[in-house]
């Protein structure tokens, strides 16, 4: 089970300077809570401010190296900075785990490696009319809702020449196998799918916390007929299939500072391991700088003030970074 991202992540851009100056610092703590709302009692604020302090002091130093070219990202300030991001704490965010679910063969992906050679050099699925916007999952952990869906979308865009919004509120309601805002897990949220069909966005819209289901089986949006699993690991694989399928769920390694603060470029960070899997988001490209630096461009579920506009390029063939290659699967309509 995917144990999502899970803190109130309407991520707001910020342009606070970076200046490491004790004044300037207060000053722009005091427009950071402005800005995000926050409001602490006495002891809290204390706490609250060395944390920010902190992660403020570390992207000065992060962007600074960045610069000097020992990075191929930048980090940026926003509503998470006043989290103790540290390995130890529980505050911050869920650390969770992902439940392996056994895989059925007769659902796994098989395609000649070689079929690799063909592949087009960029896949940009926002750009061919099969990607919603950006969502925000908030505080509750739905990001393996928000991922389901995105490649339902993408699937009824590709059979139906519509870009439909589906609703992740109805899987997080009402899919037996998963558990609403405490996490959950893409294939079995494509079964639901199967079974009972899903409703629109429209006619089921988020609420941000789990409530009785009520699915409409009158109004159904989209049904998939089936789905099937990448193997584990496999970016050769997962790039042909995302070249020829459509956008493909997938799960990810988030717990470190750096994620939860990325701001832009190819993200690569020796400290992501392709085990400790916690995280669903949408894989919707990948592409490859002038420079021949390889990623995969996905799309998260923080708002479009996260990240490029609540997206991530993370390195491509780069030993399955961050696991992205790990847990990839996608439904068929």
């Amino acid at each position: 089970m995917l144990l999502c991202v899970g803190v109130m992540l309407l991520v707001v851009a910020s342009d606070l300077g970076l200046c490491l100056d004790e004044d300037d610092l207060d000053t722009q703590w005091e427009q950071w809570k402005t800005t995000y709302g926050k409001e602490y009692d006495d002891y809290e604020e204390v706490y609250r401010n060395n944390n920010w302090k902190k992660n403020m002091r570390m992207i000065e130093v992060h962007n600074q190296e960045a610069e000097q070219g020992k990075h191929s990202y930048k980090l940026g300030m926003n509503q998470l900075g006043d989290l103790d991001f540290s390995p130890t704490k529980t505050d911050i965010y869920n650390q969770g785990t992902m439940q392996v679910c056994p895989k059925d063969d007769y659902r796994t992906v098989v395609y000649d490696r070689i079929c690799s050679l063909l592949l087009p050099r960029s896949v940009d699925y926002r750009e061919e009319g099969m990607v919603t916007p950006v969502k925000n999952q908030g505080h509750c952990d739905s990001c393996w809702a928000f991922s389901a869906v995105g490649a339902l979308e993408g699937q009824l865009a590709k059979k139906t020449g519509k870009l439909l919004e589906l609703s992740p509120q109805n899987l997080v309601d009402c899919d037996p196998e998963s558990d609403g805002c405490v996490g959950g897990h893409m294939t079995d949220a494509f079964y639901y799918v199967l079974t009972n069909g899903i409703n629109s966005e429209r006619d089921y819209p988020y609420m941000e916390e789990k409530q009785p289901c009520r699915y409409n089986a009158s109004a159904i949006a989209a049904q998939c007929k089936d789905f099937k699993e990448i193997p584990e690991g496999d970016e050769c694989i997962l790039a042909a299939t995302l070249y020829k399928v459509g956008p493909l769920s997938v799960a990810i390694n988030t717990n470190h500072v750096k994620f939860m603060l990325y701001k832009s470029g190819i993200y690569y960070n020796p400290e992501c391991d392709k085990d400790n899997i916690s995280h669903a988001v949408l894989l919707v490209g990948y592409g490859e700088t002038a420079e021949g630096e390889k990623y995969w461009i996905v799309k998260n579920s923080f708002g479009t003030s996260w990240g490029e506009d609540g997206y991530m390029r993370i390195a491509r063939n780069r030993d399955n970074h961050c696991g992205i290659a790990s847990q990839a699967s996608y439904p068929i309509m």
